[in-house]
């Protein structure tokens, strides 16, 4: 099997890593050797890099040194995997952070609603959506419908329904959102009765 480029590089790293842990531990090849149970001319054909490594070779070693095995073979990165949180401003006021990084069909939001005054301004997209009050009071109007929901409950339509919210005692009012562009809807297991 062919080693990927990328990889070769990492796997031709090895061997200095070796070597240069060998000499701050002072350690001989031949206590190495007594030590790991790999004999020294693999150890030392390990250090020249005449021989590749493999984990049933670096796994002894790594606990000979008492290092993570990713310090032998210097593990690439893969990236922050926290959800770095830019806010944005809503155009009707207010703010949202968005929870997800992924671009798929379901985005999450924290969003905080301000008082928007007036007269509700009914508004249609393609979607549906889910909203939970975390906090204060939310007034929600869905066609016909004029809610008012407090911390702990959730309402879900579709967005195709005219719809408007906005703070409904003038404080704002925060709230988590499950968005989906094109319909797709949040899956729900109810509890199991008893």
């Amino acid at each position: 099997m062919d080693t990927p480029p990328a990889y070769r590089a990492v796997l031709d790293d090895v061997a200095p890593r070796l070597k240069r842990l060998r000499a701050q531990r002072g350690l001989t090849l031949a206590a190495l050797s007594e030590v790991t149970g790999i004999s020294k001319s693999t150890l030392s054909r390990l250090e020249s890099g005449q021989r590749r490594p493999s984990l049933e070779l670096l796994l002894p070693l790594a606990g000979a040194y008492r290092v993570p095995l990713d310090d032998l073979v210097g593990a690439p990165e893969v990236g922050d995997p926290r959800v770095r949180l830019t806010p944005g401003n809503l155009a009707s006021g207010g703010t949202y952070l968005p929870l997800t990084r992924s671009t798929g069909p379901l985005q999450a939001y924290k969003m905080i609603i301000t008082d928007r005054g007036g007269e509700p301004d009914l508004r249609t997209h393609e979607g549906y959506e889910w909203l939970y009050v975390l906090d204060g009071r939310l007034r929600i109007v869905l066609a016909e419908h004029d809610l008012v929901l407090g911390p702990g409950e959730a309402a879900e339509f579709d967005t195709r329904v005219p719809h408007w919210f906005s703070s409904a005692d003038g404080r704002p009012v925060e709230i988590l959102s499950l968005f989906g562009r094109q319909g797709e809807r949040m899956h729900v297991r109810a509890k199991p009765r008893a």
